[in-house]
Order: C-alpha cells, then structure tokens, then sequence
C-alpha cells in the first residue's frame, strides 16, 4: 500500500495531503517556495507511484490562496501527471477551489481549465473576510 504523503503548510508552502487510503488528495494555502523543484520532487514522485495503481475515483483539489509564477509552473506538472490517469479506466477529477473575490486565482484556474484533458471543475467558497 503506498503511504500517505502529508506535508504541514508554512507561511511560504503549501499544506499537502495524498492519501490514496481516505482518498484525499488536496494542495492548499500559500506556495512561494524558495525553491520550487526541491519542493516539489516528492509530490511527483509519489504521484507517479499512484498513477501506477490509482483507486477507481481521483478527485484531486487545490486550493491555493496564493502562488508565484515558478510554483505555478509546478502546479502545471502536477495536472500533466495526473492526465496521465485519462486513459485508464479510473475516474479522474479536478476541482480547482478559490476565495471569492479572487479573481486571480480564478483565471488561473480557467486558464489551466483551458488546457486540460481533466474534469475540471472551478469553484469558488465564501471570503472569511468580515465587513464592517
């Protein structure tokens, strides 16, 4: 059984849960990383293991308040590697989540949206954000 892969968020990287087991598979909170290849090498490492014996439903969630031009570029690997479960037999979804009013994080999403072969869905959640 492939071990669950967890990573606790700091105030420059993203929190990172792939735990085939429970089925969650979640990128969230911030990630300018100071080197984002380093950074990144174990997720699509442990990937690749999964796309080996993937369970028959991925859903695969980001949730990323902010990132920079470089970890973007990661992300963008990420989703390239899980197209990889297109053709097999699993079902294999995307749901790309951001804070209302982000309409930055919303037009990455659309443009990653665009490029895709993935279900791909974009979904906005309320602001925490309390007026006054």
């Amino acid at each position: 059984m492939l071990e669950p892969f967890i990573l606790e968020g700091t105030k420059n990287s993203p929190a990172v849960t792939f735990d085939k087991e429970n089925s969650i598979f979640k990128v969230s909170g911030r990630s300018i990383v100071e080197d984002p290849n380093k950074f990144y090498m174990p997720l699509y490492n442990w990937l690749e293991d999964y796309i080996q014996n993937p369970n028959e439903n991925t859903e695969f969630v980001f949730d990323l308040e902010y990132f920079n031009s470089s970890s973007a570029r990661q992300v963008m690997k990420l989703i390239m590697l899980l197209e990889k479960l297109v053709d097999t037999n699993k079902l294999i979804k995307v749901k790309w989540l951001y804070e209302e009013g982000d309409e930055m994080s919303q037009e990455r999403g659309e443009e990653i949206k665009a490029v895709s072969k993935l279900d791909f869905i974009i979904e906005e959640y309320p602001s925490d954000d309390i007026d006054f």
